[in-house]
C-alpha cells in the first residue's frame, strides 16, 4: 500500500482538486472553481517533469 501511494501520489493529489472544483461549481461558486480546475492539470506536469529529472 505504501508503494502505491508513493508511486500515485500526485494522481491522487490531482483527483482531490478536481472534486474540490466540482464541488465548488456545484454550490454556485464558478469564479473559484475555474480557478481551482487549473490545479490537477498543474499537480500532473509538475510531477511529470520531477521524474523526468530524476537521474535514480
Amino acid at each position: 500500500m505504501r508503494l502505491f501511494i508513493f508511486k500515485w501520489y500526485p494522481v491522487i493529489i490531482a483527483f482531490i482538486c478536481m472534486l474540490y472544483s466540482i464541488t465548488l461549481g456545484i454550490l454556485g461558486r464558478h469564479e473559484e472553481a475555474l480557478y481551482s480546475a487549473h490545479w490537477p492539470g498543474t499537480i500532473l506536469l509538475f510531477a511529470l517533469v520531477i521524474r523526468q529529472r530524476r537521474t535514480t
